[in-house]
């Protein structure tokens, strides 16, 4: 087998040959015990999120067994778009991220991210020593030495805080459609505009675990772009399953190349 992480971490068929609540309690303790070895002065901590696809939830539970087991503390969010775990993992000064989604592919799927401290891509270095430990069982502390789990329910609104502090002007007077591809930001999206003072029509915000980018989102600008027309929007935003990308189109239904987009931001 090549080399297990790709560009955007792990990412195969849930509970498929690959992606097994094994390799995740694997990786999870693995990683655990490589950030263990490079900096002994504390227990590490780490940020755990995930979109809401039916599998993320037996994920999460594998990981968060396998950062424990390791001596490593958990800190759950729940679904959330994957650059808040990147945000969280600074604003909370840990150790690492680990988010649960395979971004625009299909439900079936799913896919295990690693962040670094600071919220940073883990370095290649760092993911080529956590996979040459798979298969080394590592330390297993017992007692007091088992990391913990604690939920971080404000972990959204953290980040919802953050990103209006960078919104450099107000959206008074804009009617956005907001399409969330059933995914991570069906609850922090809408939010953020409707904050951010625009009039939010929000399309693709019921998750279900079995809906996500079905039809929708990023990759289906077809859904967002008949809701502008229908409503007589300004703007339409479509988000793909995890939130770390989006496409945009304009009051006439016609898309908003990437390049427009950064000029804009």
């Amino acid at each position: 087998m090549g080399r297990l992480f790709g560009t955007d971490g792990v990412r195969g068929l849930a509970n498929g040959e690959l992606l097994t609540p094994e390799l995740a309690v694997a990786v999870a303790a693995s990683a655990a015990h490589v950030l263990a070895e490079r900096d002994r002065s504390h227990r590490p901590v780490a940020v755990v999120g995930r979109d809401p696809r039916a599998s993320g939830e037996m994920l999460e539970a594998a990981v968060v067994a396998g950062l424990t087991a390791a001596g490593a503390d958990a800190l759950r969010v729940g679904v959330l778009p994957t650059p808040a775990i990147a945000f969280l993992v600074k604003a909370l000064d840990a150790d690492l991220g680990v988010m649960i989604s395979a971004s625009h592919n299909a439900m079936p799927d799913n896919g295990i991210k690693l962040f670094a401290a600071g919220g940073h891509k883990l370095p290649d270095t760092v993911e080529d020593a956590v996979e040459s430990r798979l298969d080394v069982v590592g330390v297993r502390p017992t007692g007091a030495g088992i990391g913990r789990v604690r939920d971080l329910p404000e972990g959204g609104s953290r980040y919802a805080d953050h990103l209006l502090l960078a919104t450099p002007a107000p959206l008074d007077g804009l009617r956005v459609v907001v399409d969330c591809a059933h995914g991570a930001a069906s609850a922090v999206a809408p939010e953020v505009y409707r904050r951010a003072g625009a009039e939010v029509i929000a399309v693709a915000a019921q998750p279900d675990g079995l809906n996500i980018n079905d039809g929708v989102g990023s990759t289906h600008l077809g859904t967002v772009r008949a809701a502008v027309l229908e409503h007589g929007a300004d703007l339409g935003i479509a988000h793909d399953g995890d939130a770390d990308r989006c496409l945009a189109v304009d009051a006439a239904g016609a898309a908003i190349d990437g390049d427009r987009i950064m000029a804009i931001i």
